[in-house]
């Protein structure tokens, strides 16, 4: 018992990232069961259906970059904003490329959209460690799973750079090396206990909000089958 005593204390305490990655897992599992993707990446659905995914996330994106502007010099922040990870242009340019020259006509937000647009304002530019929680969520998304999505939709689809743009970060070289400096960024950040566990929290709502747009996106899973 006394070993397993000593053990126990000098085990040693996970970083704030990891604490993350351990506490939000099960909500990041949720969203990855979402039938909409599944389909998507399987090829089921007609071009329609990425288009629509890609309108909603661009929405997402126009708002959450916004944010980032406004805290460009805060020092909670400003450690993880760059340049090389804006996704706003690309998904522009993929829009583009799916729906035509009109296409800004044609993308309106879903009804879950809509929320996480909501809580995007109502968090994301007047706290700043809620809007690292949002920030996390989706550029490491984009560096990791987000790859693996881009190679299915080259394999479903025939895409090759046009329509997959948002996946493309021509400007980071390594991104496991990018992904690793962005974890140690969060174990540096000045936030105290009761912040980090908020930020954990948002984290958690953050992946419910992708999963109800998801599940928008499937109540329209009919239209776009491929027959």
């Amino acid at each position: 018992m006394a070993a397993l005593d000593t053990a126990a204390e000098t085990a040693p305490e996970l970083g704030f990232a990891e604490r993350i990655r351990t506490q939000t897992d099960a909500a990041h599992r949720r969203t990855e069961q979402s039938r909409f993707v599944g389909e998507l990446l399987a090829g089921n659905l007609s071009s329609a259906a990425h288009a629509a995914l890609i309108g909603q996330t661009y929405l997402v994106y126009r708002t959450l970059e916004d944010a980032g502007r406004s805290h460009a010099n805060h020092p909670v922040v400003a450690p993880f904003l760059g340049d090389e990870l804006l996704r706003t242009p690309a998904l522009e340019a993929d829009l583009e490329f799916l729906l035509g020259g009109q296409w800004r006509e044609r993308v309106t937000p879903s009804p879950a959209t809509a929320r996480y647009i909501d809580r995007l304002e109502e968090v994301a530019f007047d706290w700043p460690a809620g809007f690292v929680a949002h920030h996390y969520i989706r550029y490491l998304g984009d560096l990791s799973g987000g790859q693996i999505i881009r190679r299915m939709l080259e394999r479903a689809y025939g895409y090759e750079t046009d329509g997959l743009r948002f996946y493309i970060f021509d400007r980071i070289e390594k991104p496991k090396l990018y992904k690793d400096a962005y974890r140690a960024k969060l174990d540096e950040a000045p936030l105290s206990a009761e912040e980090q566990q908020r930020l954990i929290d948002e984290v958690n709502l953050a992946y419910d909000l992708n999963g109800a747009l998801f599940a928008d996106l499937e109540a329209d899973l009919d239209t776009y089958l491929v027959k």
